[in-house]
C-alpha cells in the first residue's frame, strides 16, 4: 500500500520558520512529480509547490515565492518544504501529494494530476 506521511507542522509566530517533511512508503518516488498543497476551512485546496523527478523543474504559488523551498531526496524517499518568513495567511493544513499515475520528466502542478495524498499536517502562524 502506497502511503505519504507528513510531519513537521506546528504553531509558530509570524516571521518564524518550519520545515515540513513527507515520507513515502510502498513505492519509490524517484520517477514522479511530488507536490505540496494546503487548505483552510471553507476554502478549496490550493497548490503551494511542486518538484519534478530530479529537482530540475520547480514551481511555487506566487504568494510563497522567495519564502518557501521545496526539495526532495529520492534515495530516502522524502520530500521537504522549507517555509521561512511565515505569515498568518500561511495558516492551513498542508498536504503532500504524488503524481504516481505517470513517470514523467516535466513538471505538473494541477491538483487533479496528483493521485496519492497524505493525511495533512497543521501549520498555524500567529500574528
Amino acid at each position: 500500500q502506497v502511503q505519504l506521511a507528513e510531519s513537521g507542522g506546528g504553531l509558530v509566530q509570524a516571521g518564524d520558520s518550519l520545515r515540513l517533511s513527507c515520507a513515502a512508503s510502498g513505492r519509490a518516488i524517484g520517477s514522479y512529480v511530488m507536490g505540496w498543497f494546503r487548505q483552510t476551512p471553507g476554502k478549496e485546496r490550493e497548490f503551494v509547490a511542486a518538484i519534478n523527478w530530479d529537482g530540475s523543474e520547480i514551481d511555487y504559488r506566487g504568494s510563497v515565492k522567495g519564502r518557501f523551498t521545496i526539495s526532495r531526496n529520492n534515495g530516502r524517499n522524502t520530500v521537504h518544504l522549507q517555509m521561512n518568513s511565515l505569515k498568518p495567511e500561511d495558516t492551513a493544513v498542508y498536504y503532500c501529494a504524488a503524481d504516481f499515475s505517470t513517470a514523467r520528466y516535466t513538471l505538473v502542478t494541477e491538483m487533479h494530476r496528483f493521485n496519492t495524498w497524505g493525511q495533512g499536517t497543521q501549520v498555524t502562524v500567529s500574528s
